[in-house]
């Protein structure tokens, strides 16, 4: 909970405990409950988990207002029932608060800006339409953010995407309308920091249902240690694309068939995923072209000789086909990477390039999946692998920022029982000292030799 939701039922529970005779001064808490409500709708903004406590807020100000001279204190012999209520209400905004994205923690500051991509040469295969490839990029970026330069929101477009959200994690609708409020520390449409040679520039390919932001508290770390991060929205197969002109690409369920035979669900999956390194290679190809173009607002920024991928779930699958069939890419990371829609030429060929793969409990103590088998089937073809290794205590959306939506996140299956922070250090500490040993060529103990976490093993 934010400081001044936090402030509210403080105010009111004080009230409330406060053994009769209550003074005045502490009659007047109510009233200062109400102020702190207004404040609050005015700096924090309201949001409808909050609603409970407003009204208790009104309620007790009225009654506290109407008696604040006389002996007579008639919320007293309600006071027990009325802490019970407020215990209540305060648990639904605790239990669904207002995410907040880590700080950077890098010598950089950060941008973000986000583009539509259209690709001629491919034809999209989801929309039921004639009509040439097109999906939304996200970048975040080493920035020089000027003094009237706004924070940038978690996600654009939150009114449609809150509610795609809910729907796909089993809420009502309405249920997280309240990550429209949730700001990030980058800044939006920020002036671009230049360095000679210009910096590693960073693919991201998020998970089926995903959305480019999932990552961002990973990008956010990246950018600040002078990384460009670039996340793709795969229209059709993320949660929910929105388009710059308000068109939307909902997701669509036959292009990762459930339920359907082993050969014909993984046709479909081979055919999503070639869609998406697809949109990986196009993605690099416009950084590139940005880059080069003195009137672009990321004119210099790149440096095309030092790219790199990663990606969670199926786009962990995804990077692992962009980096075998595009040779501009110099290092991949996959964070429980979905085999099963990896070409069969990828799998039994390898990657040339130097890898690294993250994989959450669940997924590695699977070992009779068929995406356990097909990964042990890639993995003595990677010839520059660096490691493969589990975390435990987690479950496959730890490597997101999801879990950061609320403290249930273990029972709705979004995270392991391993604390959010600790998770947090672990994944960042492998995604940047991989990145920087393959890319900056910076040497990395941690990539070497034994783990210091007691909770990494190797696979």
């Amino acid at each position: 909970m934010r400081t001044l939701e936090i402030l509210l039922p403080l105010l009111l529970a004080a009230y409330l405990a406060w053994p009769s005779p209550r003074p005045i001064a502490i009659r007047l808490l109510p009233l200062l409950a109400v102020a702190t409500a207004i404040l609050h709708a005015a700096v924090e903004l309201m949001r409808w988990q909050m609603i409970p406590l407003y009204a208790i807020a009104v309620v007790l100000s009225l009654v506290s207002a109407a008696f604040i001279r006389s002996k007579r204190d008639i919320a007293r012999s309600a006071s027990i029932p009325l802490l019970v209520v407020l215990a209540l209400s305060t648990a639904v905004p605790a239990l669904l608060p207002v995410p907040a994205i880590s700080a950077t923690a890098g010598a950089w500051k950060v941008g973000t800006r986000s583009f539509e991509l259209v690709d001629p040469s491919r034809r999209e295969i989801y929309s039921g339409k004639d009509e040439a490839r097109r999906f939304m990029l996200k970048v975040w970026y080493p920035a020089e953010p000027r003094s009237t330069d706004a924070k940038s929101p978690w996600m654009a477009d939150a009114k449609v995407f809150a509610p795609a959200i809910a729907t796909f994690m089993g809420l009502p609708p309405f249920f997280l309308d309240h990550l429209a409020l949730v700001s990030v520390p980058a800044y939006r449409d920020a002036p671009a920091a230049m360095k000679a040679g210009g910096f590693p520039l960073l693919l991201f390919s998020h998970g089926w249902k995903g959305f480019d932001a999932q990552n961002t508290g990973q990008a956010l770390l990246l950018a600040s240690r002078g990384y460009v991060v670039a996340a793709v929205q795969h229209s059709y197969g993320a949660v929910v694309t929105v388009f710059p002109d308000g068109s939307i690409a909902e997701n669509n369920p036959s292009a990762l068939p459930e339920g359907k035979p082993t050969e014909e669900y993984e046709v479909a999956a081979r055919r999503l995923v070639d869609q998406w390194s697809g949109d990986l290679s196009f993605a690099l190809d416009s950084m590139l072209a940005r880059s080069a173009d003195p009137s672009s607002p990321f004119a210099g920024l790149v440096d095309g000789s030092c790219v790199g991928a990663w990606g969670h779930s199926t786009g962990g699958g995804a990077v692992i086909q962009f980096a075998a069939t595009d040779s501009r890419c110099k290092a991949v990371l996959g964070m429980d990477p979905f085999m099963r829609p990896v070409a069969t030429a990828v799998l039994d060929g390898g990657l040339a390039q130097p890898s690294f793969f993250l994989f959450s409990q669940r997924w590695a103590d699977d070992t009779g999946s068929r995406n356990n088998a097909l990964f042990n089937r890639f993995i003595p073809h990677a010839a520059a692998c660096l490691g493969s290794v589990s975390i435990r205590g987690t479950d496959h959306f730890d490597f997101s920022d999801l879990p950061l939506l609320t403290p249930l996140a273990p029972l709705l299956g979004l995270k392991g029982p391993l604390p959010g922070k600790r998770v947090t250090t672990i994944v960042g500490d492998y995604l940047l000292s991989f990145f920087e040993r393959t890319l900056k060529g910076e040497p990395s103990p941690l990539l070497s030799g034994p783990s210091p976490y007691a909770e990494v093993r190797k696979r």
